[in-house]
């Protein structure tokens, strides 16, 4: 099989499992699983095929990128990792969205910060992320698996949705019904003030940290310089 079917190939399970075991087919695994049984099942697949994908990607031959790539989109690519790093990091307390207590109670907070800019901060840091890294490294095999960790990551939002609402009922729609899914969708509609969206402290300060260290490891595992490090 050639590299590049053999990514296309991995990454349609990568995907096709998370999808499949997210949603048709948790409730039947969880009930004769039980849920502890049925995370154990669905960690192992995830980790399993996210393997295939990762070394179906570093087995791609050197290509050619497919365009130019100067300091200004460096710039843009940086700028966009850095906030894809403040909604990470800003998703990670209190988020309806995650399978935590209090879920409910969370739904009914006003949104704020990046919850205000979208009701999905965590999976749009990792679809940015997904973008940057194609536009800074133009070549058809990370354009593949960028495509593959933004699918994966919007489509899982959308789904997403339809499952909080029939786990939460009017508590996921009521907070369905204050956010948006595409980020600032509400405040350049009108329907929320631009204020709201400010991150908070945390979200600025762990996604900044976050935003240093992941850019350093980058250059310092081998592979290309990114971030500020570029200009230090």
């Amino acid at each position: 099989m050639q590299p590049i079917s053999l990514l296309v190939v991995t990454g349609v399970l990568f995907v096709g499992s998370h999808l499949l075991l997210s949603h048709p087919l948790r409730a039947g695994l969880a009930g004769r699983l039980g849920e502890r049984g049925f995370q154990i099942v669905y960690s192992i697949v995830a980790i399993a095929t996210l393997i295939m994908v990762v070394q179906a990607w570093r087995g791609m031959p050197p290509e050619p990128p497919l365009w130019a790539v100067g300091d200004g989109l460096w710039t843009v690519a940086s700028l966009l990792v850095l906030f894809a790093s403040i909604l990470f990091m800003g998703s990670l307390i209190g988020n309806p969205a995650l399978p935590a207590p209090g879920a409910e109670k969370a739904a009914g907070a006003p949104p704020r910060g990046v919850f205000a800019i979208t009701r999905h901060p965590m999976m749009w840091g990792f679809t940015l992320w997904a973008v940057a890294h194609a536009m800074v490294m133009p070549t058809p095999g990370q354009i593949i698996l960028s495509a593959i960790i933004a699918f994966l990551a919007l489509v899982g939002s959308a789904g997403q949705d339809t499952k909080k609402a029939r786990l939460m009922g009017d508590a996921w729609r009521g907070w369905a019904a204050r956010t948006s899914f595409i980020p600032y969708a509400r405040q350049v509609s009108g329907q929320s003030p631009w204020g709201d969206a400010i991150p908070r402290p945390h979200a600025l300060l762990g996604g900044i940290v976050l935003w240093i260290a992941a850019t350093w490891a980058h250059g310092a595992l081998g592979y290309m310089v990114a971030g500020i490090w570029r200009w230090v």
